[in-house]
């Protein structure tokens, strides 16, 4: 994983503190899909510092929140110890196999898709997993977004600019990653800076349920 673990290490310090659109863009778009919904069982992928979970607790009886990055689950347990969250450290792109199949009620994936080369390999992995009925939700950076050269970046404490490894995804490989053979896509919604829907969109959030 080219420099993306190694990334995210470093970031981890000041990943809450920095101006972040995208970050705080995609964290009102999740609440957004899924402020009606109640859930058993959740499993959330690339949790990161935490940004989603707390939210996701008040919505779930059980969260598994998963990540590769140390140092940003040192800072998520510290933010967090509900009795209902538990934190896993894994590359989930080796092995999503942390709840039993058929069990998860949805499964979350905020921007994280964006380090992944292929998102159909990986939605076809979180399958299984989900009961029929269950739920995944999708929020990342606008292809729009990606196309003008945005990516995951950040200033180190030397003062260095620094770029995690990304990949561009089209809004044609989400929907083909998401067969309706097996899927129904229940939403599809942009998010825009400061509601601007002349400008171009900063996040690209999808919900579907296992048929």
């Amino acid at each position: 994983m080219a420099y993306i673990q190694e990334g995210y290490n470093e970031w981890a310090s000041e990943y809450d503190t920095m101006l972040n659109k995208t970050r705080d863009t995609e964290a009102k778009a999740l609440q957004e899909l899924l402020q009606t919904q109640t859930y058993s069982s959740v499993l959330e992928l690339g949790c990161g510092t935490g940004k989603n979970t707390n939210f996701l607790r008040q919505i779930a009886l059980q969260v598994t929140a998963v990540d590769f990055s140390e140092a940003m689950l040192d800072i998520a347990r510290q933010k967090i110890k509900a009795r209902n969250v538990q934190f896993i450290q894994a590359n989930f792109l080796e092995n999503c196999q942390f709840l039993p199949l058929n069990s998860c009620g949805l499964v979350v994936c905020s921007l994280v898709l964006e380090h992944v080369e292929n998102i159909t390999q990986l939605i076809e992995r979180i399958y299984p997993l989900l009961r029929s009925g269950g739920q995944l939700y999708i929020g990342e950076l606008h292809p729009f977004k990606q196309y003008l050269g945005s990516k995951a970046r950040f200033t180190d404490q030397a003062g260095n600019e620094k770029t995690l490894t990304t990949f561009v995804h089209h809004l044609s490989d989400y929907l083909q990653a998401l067969p309706s053979n097996k899927w129904n896509v229940l939403q599809i919604k942009e998010y825009f800076d400061e509601e601007d829907t002349t400008a171009v969109p900063r996040v690209l959030a999808i919900l579907a349920q296992k048929k």
